[in-house]
């Protein structure tokens, strides 16, 4: 009877001790994501798979009502956000102003810069990145504010080749912001409406690389584009052709039987050095562009576009990387302040 006592005195104290420091063992910090999307990107975005993930990494999405004060929601760890507006923007700078320990994805001003085609080209431009592994600029470009009546004249004394691909100057995520015309001849450039960007249209293989930037990540995919424009068809062909939103609309051409001239990737440290410069002088950490690589060429490559917070659902593997740069995210504010 002695002995069970014992026994039972003994494993009352093991009990108390495993639940002391079951008790001082700190508990996984639960990560808050707000976000504020339209109900579009939140479907295509917040996919099944993701959340799943996510739950299972210890990271919960909550929707964030645009309509209430941000400072009477949360608390946040980040607010991923991709809203449009001057009211909306104007809410955000306020609540990072009082909430400085929260990341917001990503701030509205450096958002705000993509949203104008001349601008969002220039930094690559004044970048004029090259090295061993190539080398990166944009197209020969022309903006046209207004009468589109002197749209021939204005190209003529620029130089620039036809054809020309039209592009709207705004970039504001919309269907029609995505929208692009081809230009073959002078007579057609009055068709045209501004204001507008005129691109020469570089000949690429028909391949586009879509290059989605998530982070320190970097993710490669390639899809259809615009065919080629051989001289014998631009002598033959007049007037303007409308496409819709020729990169996302395009079937993915990742397993198509493309000439290695045509398909290869671009040098993974060219991408590399391209990110990082991007990173810093526009400062978003979660964006896409569109290169081409000039046909006839191994290593000459335009940038043509870059987005903010593209389709990340249609990324390989996208559910894994977006959820680790959340995490890295995180742990990079604990280092600033204490978790």
């Amino acid at each position: 009877m002695r002995m069970q006592e014992e026994i039972c005195c003994k494993i009352d104290e093991e009990r108390t001790e495993n639940e002391i420091v079951s008790f001082h063992q700190p508990q996984k910090k639960l990560v808050v994501v707000g976000y504020a999307l339209t109900s579009k990107k939140t479907k295509s975005f917040l996919q099944p798979k993701l959340e799943g993930l996510a739950r299972n990494k210890g990271i919960s999405f909550v929707a964030i009502d645009p309509h209430r004060p941000l400072s009477d929601q949360g608390p946040f760890d980040i607010v991923l956000q991709k809203l449009t507006g001057k009211e909306w923007r104007q809410i955000l700078e306020d609540y990072r102003g009082t909430h400085p320990e929260v990341t917001v994805l990503d701030p509205p001003d450096a958002i705000q810069h993509l949203h104008n085609r001349q601008s969002m080209l220039q930094c690559v431009a004044d970048m004029n990145l090259s090295n061993a592994y190539g080398k990166v600029g944009v197209p020969r470009q022309l903006v046209i504010e207004k009468d589109a009546s002197s749209i021939p004249e204005v190209v003529n004394n620029a130089g620039l080749t036809l054809p020309l691909v039209a592009k709207p100057l705004v970039n504001d995520g919309s269907a029609k912001s995505h929208e692009l015309s081809l230009a073959y001849d002078q007579y057609s450039l009055k068709k045209l409406e501004p204001p507008l960007v005129l691109q020469e249209f570089v000949n690429h293989g028909g391949v586009l690389f879509k290059v989605y930037i998530v982070g320190e990540a970097i993710k490669v995919v390639r899809r259809f584009s615009l065919p080629d424009v051989t001289k014998q068809e631009l002598s033959k062909s007049a007037g303007v052709f409308r496409f819709p939103r020729v990169s996302c609309a395009a079937a993915s051409a990742d397993d198509a039987d493309l000439d290695p001239s045509v398909g290869e990737l671009p040098p993974r440290p060219l991408l590399e050095r391209l990110a990082k410069e991007l990173r810093r002088r526009l400062g978003l950490r979660l964006f896409n562009l569109d290169i081409i690589r000039e046909h006839g060429t191994r290593d000459h490559f335009y940038v043509i576009d870059i987005n903010y917070f593209p389709g990340l659902g249609k990324m390989p593997e996208y559910e894994h990387i977006f959820t680790d740069f959340l995490l890295t995210l995180v742990q990079s504010q604990c280092k600033k302040k204490p978790c």
